[in-house]
């Protein structure tokens, strides 16, 4: 591609660099910028700042929050006797949108990936075993796709809390194999963490 201007090369190259966005959307993005009105595109830039500024990690989930503590772990309703591990972020939202999980989660931040380079120490793992030395949660529920890294994620975590008294659950496979919770539809969804299975009864089936 060619530009009149380094601003606007500069301006599509930044974009490009988000997932599954490429140069031809990305000058889309710069121009639609370009024609919209200042206090817009300072306002859109504005938020883009507090996007690092003002956002924070839940000190007990791991969830994004403005917060020190997220609202889910801080609504007193919510059962904090059950955790659900996710992967992201994405995955507490799916969950969420379903309104059939009323306890906490657990972000792992990643799944176990030795061909991206990462290992359990690069999740927020110990910070999952923390909690279970508080005796305070009766069930893990493994909510990790249906993927070679989710399973291995899964067997990790198995492995690691075993020495804890406490039930330790999988969704149900509603989630075909291969899929990711993000994209599955809110009843199939909802259905898997309503009708989740003793982890160990999967490995069983292996």
């Amino acid at each position: 591609m060619e530009f009149s201007s380094k601003i606007i090369e500069q301006a599509v190259e930044a974009f490009s660099q988000f997932p599954g966005v490429g140069k031809k959307t990305a000058l889309r993005f710069v121009l639609h910028i370009i024609k919209q009105e200042q206090h817009t595109s300072e306002n859109f830039s504005d938020l883009i700042t507090r996007l690092k500024t003002d956002l924070k990690f839940c000190e007990k989930c791991h969830n994004i929050s403005e917060a020190l503590i997220c609202e889910i772990c801080a609504n007193p309703a919510r059962d904090s006797s059950t955790v659900c591990v996710v992967q992201d972020y994405r995955d507490v939202m799916a969950i969420e949108n379903t309104g059939l999980y009323k306890g906490h989660y657990h972000i792992l931040g990643g799944l176990i990936s030795p061909m991206e380079g990462i290992g359990p120490s690069n999740l927020n793992i110990d910070s999952l075993l923390e909690k279970l030395k508080l005796k305070t949660v009766n069930e893990i529920i493994l909510a990790l796709n249906a993927t070679m890294e989710g399973e291995t994620t899964s067997f990790f975590i198995f492995r690691k809390i075993a020495p804890y008294s406490v039930k330790l659950s999988t969704i149900a496979r509603g989630i075909a194999v291969g899929d990711e919770l993000e994209y599955a539809d809110e009843i199939t969804l909802g259905r898997s963490i309503t009708n989740r299975i003793p982890f160990d009864s999967v490995l069983k089936t292996k």
